[in-house]
């Protein structure tokens, strides 16, 4: 398996989801993982075999811009996320920076960052787990 494939117009919050509000600090698209830059304090595209920052996600974007522009952050709970899912999957930040991919995809050298599970098809239940685990 590889990335979830999204597409961004179809990602979409659910009625619990908990959402901060920043500003991009790169282009970005809906439905990609993303950390807080403390320098800059702009939301930045996270992956799991960077620096020890990129691997910190704060959540999924629900909106597409670029650096300056305000974005808002899925940090918890149910996303349409725009792709399709295996119910039951851990789904988990990737290499591909602002990726998520199957648990079973995380790379050797990675650290594994727990986005969130599948309840269905298209949705992902995030609840962010920073394991602080680097697969050998």
């Amino acid at each position: 398996m590889a990335d979830v494939t999204i597409t961004a117009a179809n990602v979409l919050a659910g009625a619990d989801a908990e959402i901060e509000h920043g500003i991009a600090g790169a282009t970005e698209t809906a439905g990609q993982a993303v950390y807080r830059d403390d320098a800059d304090r702009k939301y930045k595209l996270g992956d799991n075999n960077g620096a020890a920052a990129l691997r910190n996600v704060r959540g999924l974007t629900l909106n597409g811009g670029a650096n300056g522009q305000p974005m808002a952050i899925l940090k918890r709970g149910d996303i349409t996320i725009g792709g399709t899912l295996v119910p039951g999957t851990t789904y988990c930040l990737s290499a591909t920076p602002g990726g998520i991919c199957p648990q079973a995809d995380v790379a050797s050298g990675s650290d594994v960052v727990v986005i969130g599970v599948a309840e269905s098809t298209s949705v992902l239940h995030v609840d962010i787990q920073h394991s602080g685990v680097t697969l050998a």
